[in-house]
């Protein structure tokens, strides 16, 4: 294979960017063991707009403690499988989703992710023939933080 693509490169953990719903730096582990990104949410409301699904919902961030209200495209409700093996029915959005220089349209479900050190997390859909990732470095395309090596948060 020749013709073979260079990706960039991301570390088990990014800063990470959802411009259309006004979310930036947004603390993302990289998970290459589940299919779906999911992002910290709690759906407040389901609407109609000129014929396509929406969904309302809070994005709610630890530290500074802010509660954002953001609308997005609501394209599915899925069962979507935990670490722990366990169904739960969620909705997914689709919505640009950045990282790095790296701008895409990705599918997300809406999670109660309280109890969890990040508030989103990237599956390898959303990483699928765009990055690979070095497990053993953070924040590789996130100029704002050091790069680091290890696994220690």
């Amino acid at each position: 294979m020749s013709d073979k693509k260079i990706l960039p490169v991301v570390g088990w953990r990014e800063l990470v960017h959802l411009p259309e719903l006004g979310l930036r730096g947004i603390p993302a582990k990289i998970d290459t063991g589940a299919r779906t990104s999911s992002l910290h949410g709690v759906v407040l409301d389901e609407f109609e707009r000129d014929g396509e699904k929406y969904v309302r919902f809070a994005v709610d961030f630890e530290k500074p403690h802010v509660r954002q209200i953001c609308e997005a495209v609501h394209v599915d409700i899925r069962g979507i499988t935990s670490s722990n093996g366990e169904t739960q029915y969620r909705y997914v959005i689709k919505t640009p989703l950045k990282i790095g220089d790296i701008r895409f349209r990705a599918e997300i479900s809406l999670a109660d992710r309280s109890d969890m050190k990040f508030p989103m997390l990237i599956g390898r859909s959303s990483l699928r023939r765009r990055f690979v990732v070095d497990s053993g470095y953070s924040w590789l395309q996130t100029p704002e933080m050091k790069v680091k090596k290890g696994h220690k948060p």
